[in-house]
């Protein structure tokens, strides 16, 4: 599900000029192919795809609108390998409504000192070019990042990998389509928020849909098609006795894959890679959905719980990100605290959803009392999250803009069992520490529905933030209140301004 890195691919687009002649400039495109072929063998989430060399105006707009216009394109990185003057590629830039690397890099690592002249000097001059390129992408406001290094080094290539998987991230974003079965949890702020304008700078699509409707579509699932799912989570999970095939809660177990499959059902017939749910809203829904919301997040899935569709978005954008690294991403929610001193901890949980992707060891499948909601005990996964950093991001609507808050965290096992607790779970503690960390958070506005990972970091949000031109709040090990509280003065006053430009 979570495949659409390979769907994806980027440009590199070499700047130069017709000045060097044609024996120049074959040699140009032979390096910049090197350059390319380079990048596709560092291990890259993407296709890199090289293009001819561009030396005028009308052939750099160009292709920047055909850039525009593929689907698959998801960015470009560009590279002045000699001088190309920049007033070229303004028409270009400013047309242009990809994400944009600027890779300023060289084809030679090393200098050759005893043979150097100026045949080598004016073709590897892109100290020269780029600094051209960098003042004209200052000039228009170009969004971009800037990675300086030879692609050779691994802290290059991993630095272009972060933007390539928010670059993919954002164009998953333009197209995704989200359900939300049901509104959100009455009363509740911060599970509100504009839709059109969500569509507007994120391109998702999000509608509501009667429960009903998938109460529909779980119904008409067959008994052949259920008995098939319930083998399959006899051999993938830990199951409760109560649960298997002569227990006495059975039937629950087939119900709630009778659940999976009209839900998964209807996405994928309405084309839809997110969803919400709420425990509010359940209409004819025996159960509330937990166990197939698990399932389907660890498929790539988007959800948000009560109806949280902003969190539902960023969980699917995360996940397509995510594909193909360590590590997992889960719907989460910041529930209850240790408070002793100098072991400060949180704990995350939700009522059933978390995503077995952050599971240290095989989840055990249980049933037990939700006691909200009014309909029958739902089953779900249980299990500890694995241990390590992660980060954990949530989405905020407030009112103006959009704004992204991020807290750097170190996941821990818990200081001991949890018997009693039938939810999934995660433990955490926060950098730099709680009390740092929950009054930077507060004074933000996060919400406290949010996106846990351990597969991604603080430079593909950024870079993801960057792109969507959306303000991103970072707490770490370097964070003070005193100098979180300034910068969130700072940013009010440069995204009102910039709403004007």
């Amino acid at each position: 599900m979570t495949k659409s890195t390979e769907e994806r691919e980027v440009w590199f687009l070499t700047g130069s000029q017709g000045l060097y002649g044609p024996q120049t400039l074959r040699q140009v495109a032979d390096q910049s192919r090197q350059i390319a072929a380079a990048l596709n063998d560092s291990g890259l989430p993407v296709k890199v795809t090289w293009m001819p060399v561009l030396t005028d105006a009308a052939a750099i707009r160009r292709i920047c609108l055909e850039a525009n216009a593929e689907d698959r394109c998801a960015g470009l990185i560009t590279w002045m390998h000699t001088f190309s003057p920049a007033k070229m590629w303004i028409a270009g830039l400013d047309a242009l409504n990809k994400p944009l690397l600027h890779l300023h890099t060289q084809a030679n690592v090393e200098l050759p000192w005893h043979s150097i002249d100026m045949d080598f000097m004016n073709l590897n001059q892109a100290a020269h070019g780029d600094r051209e390129f960098g003042y004209v992408q200052s000039r228009l406001g170009v969004a971009r990042k800037t990675v300086a290094g030879h692609v050779s080094d691994p802290v290059v290539t991993a630095r272009i990998a972060s933007w390539a998987r928010a670059a993919v991230g954002r164009a998953e974003l333009r197209s995704l389509k989200l359900a939300r079965f049901g509104d959100n949890m009455r009363d509740v702020a911060v599970t509100e928020g504009d839709k059109v304008e969500a569509q507007r700078r994120f391109g998702v699509s999000v509608n509501t849909y009667g429960v009903n409707d998938l109460v529909a579509a779980v119904d008409s699932t067959s008994d052949a098609e259920v008995g098939a799912l319930v083998k399959e989570y006899q051999g993938t999970y830990r199951l409760a006795p109560e649960l298997d095939a002569d227990g006495a809660r059975h039937d629950s177990l087939r119900y709630a894959a009778r659940i999976e499959l009209g839900l998964r059902g209807f996405l994928d017939a309405g084309g839809f890679k997110a969803f919400t749910t709420n425990f509010e809203d359940l209409g004819g829904l025996r159960q509330l959905p937990g166990l197939a919301v698990q399932r389907l997040m660890a498929d790539g899935y988007g959800f948000g719980g009560e109806g949280d569709w902003k969190t539902s978005l960023l969980l699917r954008t995360l996940k397509v990100m995510s594909t193909g690294l360590p590590g997992g991403t889960s719907f989460m929610e910041d529930y209850t605290y240790h408070l002793e001193p100098g072991r400060e901890l949180i704990l995350g949980a939700h009522m059933l959803e978390v995503c077995p992707s952050i599971a240290s060891g095989t989840p055990s499948c249980e049933i037990h009392p939700l006691s909200i909601g009014g309909r029958e005990d739902p089953v779900r996964l249980v299990f500890d999250a694995e241990p390590g950093p992660a980060v954990v991001v949530g989405l905020a609507d407030l009112g103006d803009r959009f704004r992204l808050v991020a807290n750097e965290v170190d996941v821990v096992e818990p200081a001991a069992p949890l018997p009693n607790l039938p939810v999934a779970r995660a433990v955490w503690r926060p950098r730099p520490d709680l009390r740092t960390s929950t009054e930077a958070w507060l004074t933000a506005g996060a919400p406290h529905h949010t996106v846990l990972s351990s597969a991604l970091g603080a430079e593909e949000l950024d870079d993801l933030a960057e792109m969507l031109r959306v303000e991103l709040l970072l707490i770490d090990a370097d964070t003070t209140v005193r100098r979180f509280t300034r910068e969130l003065r700072w940013n009010q006053a440069y995204h009102r301004l910039a709403q004007g430009f």
